[in-house]
């Protein structure tokens, strides 16, 4: 078990701000971002980059609340938020709520807690040679 979570700790941290087998990794991509444009929708039809950012941040506080065991925060909650309507109005500065900035400050802050309760679980948990794994 220990492996295992060594291995999603160091997937996570790979895929947000080391070098991924994909290409860049998800932070330095939503870093370069212009926050004056991530409300378009590419042909009105796509989603656009906050709404992206806002769905991966649904279900990172979804994975967060899990290894929480908060049984509040459960599933139907979790899918209520995915896919939030975000709309900029024309002519306004941009939605008090969603924005860029905040975005990126709550992605990174829900990663760095999951991040850390894996250490901690692992801490708390040292392998043993004769410890025996029950599913």
């Amino acid at each position: 078990m220990n492996r295992e979570i060594q291995s999603i700790i160091h997937r996570i941290e790979n895929v947000n701000s080391g070098e991924p087998w994909f290409g860049r990794a998800v932070l330095v991509i939503l870093e370069e971002a212009d926050a004056k444009k991530v409300y378009t929708k590419s042909n009105n039809t796509e989603h656009s980059l906050i709404e992206l950012l806002y769905h991966m941040i649904t279900w990172a506080d979804f994975t967060l609340k899990r290894i929480e065991k908060d049984k509040i925060n459960d599933l139907a909650v979790a899918e209520e938020l995915d896919w939030r309507i975000i709309n900029l109005p024309t002519g306004q500065a941009g939605p008090k709520v969603h924005t860029w900035k905040k975005g990126l400050a709550e992605f990174k802050a829900i990663h760095k807690k999951i991040i850390a309760l894996l250490h901690k679980g692992i801490s708390k948990n040292p392998p043993s040679i004769n410890q025996k794994k029950y599913f």
